[in-house]
């Protein structure tokens, strides 16, 4: 919208449209056919709006937290704002020219030093998800509660569990090198470390995901650190959050067999949104996908995609199709997008899981019953 119609759809002064911009809540960008001119996103409007039309009573501002809607929780580690990601007020495209995974669990867990993530194999088998949550499980049943540990001790905690994680997804070299470069190694993508470590980097935490929130819900209880892990890994396993790849890939090899347009038009005709395109938080597009679908050359089959979606639907890629295309890239095993994922982010768990413990408080929502008509007992008060 121009200036002028998003003003006029709000009801408000040019001077509040703007205050609603530098707040995050209306992204703008460049009219590229009108110099000198923005336009703002309508989905951004349409919300402003639809929240407006809710009203501020205590049930409906209650409903609308639980699904893209108001914050409910105050965090100092990540935010997104003007169609980007910070860790604790870094931009995390720009963290992701250089910084290791180390240096970035150093900065979203507030250390003074540079945490070592040990290679630590728990289970014998294959590496894979179920040794990670064999791992996480048998450290949770006798873990030490996080309220019970030194600041020190719960950052060498925090260290093992992303070991512990990595050790069983892959099997690691041990040795000081930096993770990405142990994982390139165990790959057999030596040549792609750079390409690791950005991905990892870019990963490691987005806001109060499902995956944190369950992270932070645990935590509160005061469990340990591992069952706070375990909690959050649970949640990231799911279609619609880690597991999301596996949609995507899907798509992709449908386009393969049956052609991108076909393949498109099946996926469409379901009525569910085309897996690994179009981001709430990103509606410009998700600058994580746009930085690392830079660094490297995709397959012909992903381009295509992309291209087609980016035309019929003005749709962006999000991550899911970045490590789709990173994975293919990179011939790296079936489950590495998810580990990469699971890897990375248990960084932001373990964070969000220390922020929620040193605010000393439960995380107890109240639910609204909606189910049959209570008896009235006698003698209730």
């Amino acid at each position: 919208m121009t200036q002028e119609e998003a003003s006029n759809a709000l009801g408000v002064r040019r001077q509040t449209l703007y205050a609603y911009v530098s707040r995050g809540q209306i992204t703008v960008r460049p009219d590229p056919e009108t110099s000198g001119r923005n336009l703002y996103n309508g989905e951004d409007i349409s919300a402003l709006l639809n929240r407006r039309s809710r009203g501020r009573g205590r049930a409906s501002i209650a409903t609308s937290t639980m699904s893209w809607g108001e914050p409910i929780i105050s965090t100092m580690i990540s935010t997104t704002a003007q169609g980007r990601l910070y860790y604790r007020g870094v931009n995390v495209g720009t963290l992701a020219e250089s910084a290791s995974l180390e240096e970035t669990a150093r900065l979203l867990w507030a250390m003074d030093r540079l945490p070592e993530f040990p290679a630590i194999p728990s289970y014998p088998g294959n590496a894979g998800r179920a040794r990670v949550f064999q791992a996480l499980a048998a450290e949770a049943a006798h873990a030490i509660p996080s309220g019970s540990l030194s600041r020190d001790a719960r950052h060498r905690t925090m260290a093992r569990i992303v070991g512990l994680v990595a050790g069983n997804f892959a099997d690691l070299p041990q040795g000081p090198a930096p993770l990405h470069l142990r994982l390139a190694q165990a790959w057999n993508c030596a040549d792609k470390a750079d390409l690791i470590r950005r991905t990892l980097v870019s990963l490691a935490d987005q806001e109060l995901t499902s995956s944190a929130f369950a992270a932070r819900v645990t935590a509160s209880t005061g469990a340990s650190f591992e069952a706070a892990a375990l909690s959050g890994l649970a949640a990231l396993s799911g279609p619609l959050h880690g597991d999301m790849t596996l949609r995507v890939k899907a798509v992709l090899e449908d386009a393969l067999h049956l052609g991108i347009v076909p393949a498109v038009n099946r996926w469409m005709s379901t009525g569910e949104p085309l897996p690994g395109f179009g981001h709430k938080l990103y509606p410009q597009g998700d600058p994580r996908a746009r930085a690392l679908l830079g660094c490297f050359r995709p397959s012909p089959a992903i381009t295509g995609l992309i291209a087609h979606v980016r035309e019929r639907t003005g749709q962006e890629p999000t991550i899911d199709v970045a490590l789709a295309a990173l994975a293919d890239h990179c011939a790296l095993p079936g489950d590495a997008p998810f580990a990469l994922f699971a890897i990375a982010r248990s960084l932001g768990w373990l964070a969000h899981a220390l922020e929620q413990i040193e605010t000393g408080s439960l995380i107890r929502p109240r639910a609204h019953y909606t189910g049959p008509a209570l008896p009235i007992e006698k003698g209730a008060p």
